[in-house]
């Protein structure tokens, strides 16, 4: 194979790596919009092969609410709810388990086809079948977190509820991470600022944290309360924060401790954030770095914003989409500052 048609593959295989993780991020925002809407318990069974098929008659339709009126949620909250409403939150959850499987098939099908072709250089193999196998768990955490909430609870336990959401951000991070080194290179830099490595590194880790932060703010509905800004009704340390024991079991079950604990870190992502861009402003990545700066603010913004609101639908959505795409950045100053280009 010659140089040129290595580049050619080299694109190809980037380009359809970055398909596939717009398309996770697209799904996580989905995802968001799909609890914000209180639709994720609409759908009581999980069918892999068949449930991408939705009810096309009116007796289907009987059918499956019938079976969400037997269901805790509909029992404790939603008694009386009409089937035009059910269909509204059906459809959320059905878009956002249809989407799954979609993603599935424009990542599978084309690395069986690139794999035929001899495309994929052989060290990249496993990488991409592991990964593969990562989407597959994922649909799997995400039927465990809907089967917590159909039992006698009608919510969704926050510790799956953040499992699934961290481990789609580790596949999207996986995906955009491998497109850029098909895309940019995969050759480290040997000349590479010490300093400015570790920050980079720290500022994923701190934003990825940050946004498992977000997953147990979002499971027990801790962005619902407080909603002051910079004190937290009146206080910079509420009252209530310790109010479980034992004490550690606060962090992830006190909605008031979890909603703090946000806060303190996103301002550790922004002082993390500013240090990188500091350190990294007299390099080639200075430009990079303005960019992490610009994402850091919008996706603080949008967090006072939508919690000042009481998270309404849009601005809760587009703090979710500005998490992915403030890791998305923080990965790209990453890669540059560790890979040279071809």
């Amino acid at each position: 194979m010659n140089q040129n048609q290595t580049r050619q593959h080299r694109l190809i295989l980037g380009c359809w790596l970055l398909f596939c993780a717009s398309a996770v991020f697209l799904m996580v925002v989905v995802g968001g919009m799909t609890r914000l809407t209180q639709s994720g318990l609409s759908m009581v069974e999980w069918d892999p092969i068949m449930g991408i098929i939705p009810p096309l008659s009116h007796a289907d339709w009987m059918d499956v609410f019938n079976k969400y009126r037997q269901s805790p949620e509909y029992l404790k909250i939603n008694a009386g709810m009409s089937l035009d409403a059910f269909k509204t939150i059906f459809y959320w959850e059905y878009g956002h388990r249809v989407l799954g499987r979609i993603i599935g098939m424009i990542y599978f099908i084309p690395l069986v086809f690139f794999l035929i072709r001899g495309m994929i250089p052989a060290h990249w193999r496993l990488r991409l079948f592991a990964l593969f196998l990562l989407g597959a768990a994922q649909g799997l955490m995400g039927w465990y977190m809907v089967k917590s909430g159909l039992v006698d609870v009608p919510h969704v336990s926050q510790y799956r509820l953040t499992a699934h959401l961290g481990l789609a951000i580790v596949i999207f991070a996986c995906m955009f991470w491998f497109a850029l080194d098909f895309l940019r290179g995969e050759h480290r830099h040997t000349n590479s600022d010490r300093r400015y490595l570790q920050l980079t590194a720290a500022s994923v880790a701190i934003v990825f944290l940050m946004i498992l932060s977000g997953g147990f703010v979002a499971g027990t509905k801790a962005g619902f309360i407080m909603n002051t800004f910079p004190l937290m009704n009146g206080a910079w340390i509420p009252a209530g924060i310790l109010q479980i024991e034992p004490a550690w079991r606060n962090i992830f079950e006190n909605p008031i401790t979890i909603q703090f604990l946000h806060r303190a870190l996103a301002c550790l992502v922004l002082l993390t954030i500013v240090a990188c861009a500091w350190q990294g402003r007299k390099q080639v990545f200075a430009s990079r770095s303005l960019f992490l700066l610009v994402a850091v603010g919008l996706q603080i913004s949008l967090g006072i914003s939508a919690l000042v609101m009481r998270v309404p639908l849009v601005l809760g959505a587009a703090h979710q989409a500005g998490a992915v795409i403030l890791i998305a950045v923080a990965l790209y100053c990453a890669h540059v500052a560790r890979k040279r280009r071809h």
